[in-house]
């Protein structure tokens, strides 16, 4: 059971039209308490401010905290629904796993979002591309400074109303081949969505922005030769008529709107590969004119066309630096499923009951 008390300050809502991303804050968070022995205990919605933190907890000191990010939409007829959340909650428990934290039951993991999407639903916003994103996170806050098993952690649910993650939508990117830094290896924690992986890939984002592109595309940091992800999001391609993604071989995050677009995209007939992709196969692609469509893919901007590519001081321009029509179509039937637009044929949906 989750105890709720409401906030007695309500905030006043932002102007729709100038949201951004993170900007804003709901009058609520949701708090769940963990404790070694007793499990998962005092579940419970507050009203939103400071959390208090021991200066020796122990995710201030070696790191040990995750998240996840996913979004509750607006339908046209005033409804509100979440995509796909099991997937999000699953997700947290295996990176849980991974960074030692724990786990926990899929029933109580998908109660906390619903319960609490239920009670701040007057926070999603209506506007087109703009929806209510959740930030659920998880860290080890007992005060001890030796490495063992955790103690104490817990469970937080942060919302914020939000527009478009990139303010250009779907306006192509031009992206970067990093060949210095790597953003995780195979056996590390780059299948987790951990705050250490984003930290580290933050050097190599910023250094390919002062060179007047808008992300990078990782290599493996085992081989440096093969394609994982660009940016902070999944990446897809089109080679030949085909649509070709990096396969998860563990240092790869398994994205929820990867898989979704994976499964929508067998579900019409278009042929879909996971698989090992070089740097050197994409740029023959490229200059050949194999290299039909690129695209990142995730939850913040769904789809994020790429129109150049660049490497060792090389351009290669991807659909004449326009989005093509596999990334639009993609874009446009998992928007108009999450909107409530086009009728969710793969059961992805579930809805939020109405306030009374």
């Amino acid at each position: 059971m989750i105890q709720i008390t409401r906030t007695t300050q309500p905030k006043e809502k932002p102007d729709q039209h100038a949201l951004g991303f993170g900007k804003y804050y709901t009058d609520h968070m949701l708090i769940i308490d963990y404790t070694a022995g007793q499990g998962w205990h005092d579940a419970r919605i507050v009203p939103f401010g400071p959390l208090p933190l021991h200066p020796a907890a122990v995710v201030l000191h070696y790191g040990m905290e995750i998240f996840e990010g996913l979004k509750a939409y607006r339908r046209p007829d005033g409804r509100v629904q979440l995509f796909r959340p099991i997937e999000n909650v699953r997700r947290m428990n295996n990176s849980a796993r991974r960074l030692s934290l724990p786990t926990m039951d899929e029933s109580l993991g998908l109660e906390a979002l619903t319960t609490f999407v239920e009670l701040e639903q007057g926070w999603v916003p209506s506007l087109p591309g703009t929806s209510l994103y959740l930030r659920p996170f998880l860290y080890a806050s007992e005060p001890n400074l030796a490495l063992h098993a955790i103690q104490e952690a817990t469970y937080v649910l942060i919302a914020s109303p939000v527009a478009s993650y990139f303010s250009g939508g779907l306006t192509p990117v031009s992206i970067m081949i990093e060949d210095e830094d790597v953003r995780a290896v195979r056996g590390g924690t780059g299948e987790a969505k951990c705050g250490g992986n984003y930290a580290a890939a933050t050097r190599a984002g910023d250094r390919a922005e002062a060179k007047g592109y808008s992300q990078v595309l990782w290599l493996d940091g085992v081989e440096r030769k093969y394609i994982e992800e660009v940016g902070a999001m999944n990446v897809m391609f089109k080679i030949a008529g085909e649509v070709v993604t990096p396969k998860l071989t563990g240092s790869i995050l398994p994205g929820i709107t990867r898989k979704s677009a994976i499964e929508l995209l067998k579900s019409q007939g278009v042929q879909v590969s996971e698989r090992l992709i070089s740097a050197q196969e994409l740029l023959e692609a490229a200059a050949n004119g194999a290299l039909e469509e690129a695209w990142g893919i995730g939850t913040a901007a769904i789809i994020s066309p790429i129109g150049s590519l660049s490497y060792q001081g090389q351009d290669y321009a991807i659909h004449g630096g326009k989005i093509g029509p596999v990334a639009q179509k993609l874009y446009d039937d998992l928007s108009g499923i999450q909107w409530g637009l086009k009728e969710d044929t793969m059961g992805w949906t579930v809805p939020i009951p109405a306030q009374a």
